[in-house]
């Protein structure tokens, strides 16, 4: 998982607006925090998600989605197996495996507009939204208890949000579809899809990569490669976990606020591009400097 500093502490704990004894910790979970955030903006929130809630409604297929997510939870559960296994074998499909649910929860959420909804009620990846969302997230306690029962800990959770929060900058990069300019380099932007798909999609398209990609470079690959192969897709799937969770909330049982829908959709599809980004950095190039010693010959 990301690793975090003392400064990188800090700069989260300034972004949701904890400073004074509080911050001067140097270690802190997210449960901590919670009741010591203050949700100042879950106004605004809670109105984007009961838009996206107003657009929704029984249009979501509850059954579909509580099933796939019971898969999605599933396959996450068995992230710690994939990490064991190392290198897949030539005819392994073992991440294609990974992603199946995923790919099932993104086409039923493709056909209904789920996408489009959520993508013309949320705002871009502002600082100040990037931070509402923090907020909102670190006091919804049933999201991260429903990552901590498929296995993640207090620690990961804490320093993938750390690491979501601290990469504004990043972030600030994945535009709306509606923001992009019609006719840059060459791009229609009718032919783009959301931004909330984009994440989902390419976090399984990189899972569905990884069974050929890692046997066909077994002779670069080092353990560290691997470990952070592996971090950076239980950051990728903590985000597809809280996206797919608020789908199925939507669908049926309404336990999330709509302040919580919102934190839910727009922390999960930063965590998803955080951690692609994140794993093209660190597994897909391979520098000389990462790599795994030559042997052999000259």
């Amino acid at each position: 998982m990301p690793q975090i500093d003392r400064e990188d502490r800090r700069q989260f704990l300034k972004v949701v607006g904890l400073t004074g004894a509080v911050a001067a910790g140097s270690e802190f979970t997210l449960s901590e925090l919670r009741g010591e955030v203050e949700g100042e903006t879950a106004g605004e929130l809670a109105a984007m998600g009961e838009a996206i809630s107003d657009d929704l409604t029984g249009e979501l297929d509850a059954g579909l989605l509580s099933s796939e997510l019971a898969g999605l939870e599933e396959q996450i559960a068995q992230l710690d197996e994939l990490r064991a296994m190392g290198v897949p074998a030539e005819d392994s499909t073992a991440y294609q495996e990974l992603a199946e649910p995923g790919w099932a929860i993104h086409e039923h959420l493709v056909e209904v507009g789920f996408f489009e909804s959520v993508e013309e009620n949320l705002p871009a990846f502002t600082p100040e939204h990037i931070g509402a969302t923090a907020r909102e997230l670190i006091n919804t306690a049933p999201l991260a208890s429903a990552l901590l029962e498929i296995g993640y800990t207090e620690a990961e959770l804490t320093s993938t949000m750390v690491n979501v929060v601290n990469n504004k900058e990043r972030l600030a990069m994945w535009v709306p579809t509606k923001d992009i300019p019609a006719g840059v380099e060459g791009f229609d932007p009718a032919n783009v899809a959301p931004l909330h798909q984009r994440a989902a999609a390419g976090v399984l398209l990189w899972t569905d990569y990884l069974d050929t990609y890692l046997w066909q470079n077994e002779v670069l690959l080092t353990e560290t490669i691997l470990d952070n192969n592996y971090g950076d897709l239980k950051q990728m799937y903590a985000g597809l976990h809280l996206l797919a969770n608020a789908a199925e909330d939507l669908a049926g049982a309404r336990e999330l606020g709509d302040a919580q829908l919102t934190a839910a959709l727009s922390a999960g599809a930063a965590m998803m591009v955080v951690g692609q980004e994140d794993l093209t950095n660190d597994v897909m190039r391979i520098t000389d400097e990462m790599r795994a010693p030559r042997t052999g010959g000259a």
